[in-house]
């Protein structure tokens, strides 16, 4: 059986998809997707403003619009305790830790969304972790795994980048690892 996901979870879901959309999408067809009721889906359009997200209403349904944001990823490697000082590092930076994946050498990617992008959400996060909900991805492979972060400027990545490195969180990408993560 399906665990239902929470509300905000649902939100973080409904974002990356109109995210990934060229043109607008009904109420309908996001709630059918995300396995809730149209007002549901109204209700967390009216949310997902509130916090700054600019989507547009059209007759034919909602479109976010896309801003000069720019991502990178990272890969990084440290122990569970440097957990919270990597993510405050992101948010601290202006950065949003869009999610975690791994490359796992069985199963491929392995990735899990997160839109961290305050301390209070990184607080959040760890207290759930903390609570035995689930572990964290990255003990799959010893401490490896990756992280899209999303800022307004390429500079900003650049500050993230080397807060990162002078922490010691960079990691080096294995011959396994695809070789499109160099490039971006």
């Amino acid at each position: 059986m399906k665990e239902k996901m929470n509300a905000e979870e649902r939100r973080t879901k409904m974002r990356r998809l109109l995210s990934e959309l060229e043109t607008p999408v009904s109420a309908s067809k996001l709630a059918s997707a995300l396995g809730v009721t149209r007002q549901v889906i109204v209700n967390d359009v009216a949310l997902l403003r509130a916090a700054g997200c600019e989507i547009s209403s059209f007759a034919n349904g909602y479109l976010l619009e896309k801003s000069r944001v720019c991502s990178r990823v990272f890969k990084v490697q440290h122990t569970d305790e440097d957990v919270e000082t990597e993510l405050n590092l992101i948010v601290d930076a202006g950065g949003v830790a869009e999610d975690v994946f791994i490359y796992h050498k069985v199963y491929g990617k392995v990735r899990a969304e997160m839109g961290i992008r305050s301390r209070l959400q990184v607080k959040k996060f760890l207290d759930e972790i903390g609570a035995g909900k689930s572990s964290l991805l990255k003990n799959v492979t010893a401490g490896y795994h990756y992280h899209t972060v999303s800022a307004q400027t390429p500079e900003t990545l650049n500050l993230i980048e080397e807060a990162l490195r002078a922490e010691g969180f960079l990691a080096p990408l294995q011959e396994y690892e695809p070789l499109e993560l160099e490039e971006q």
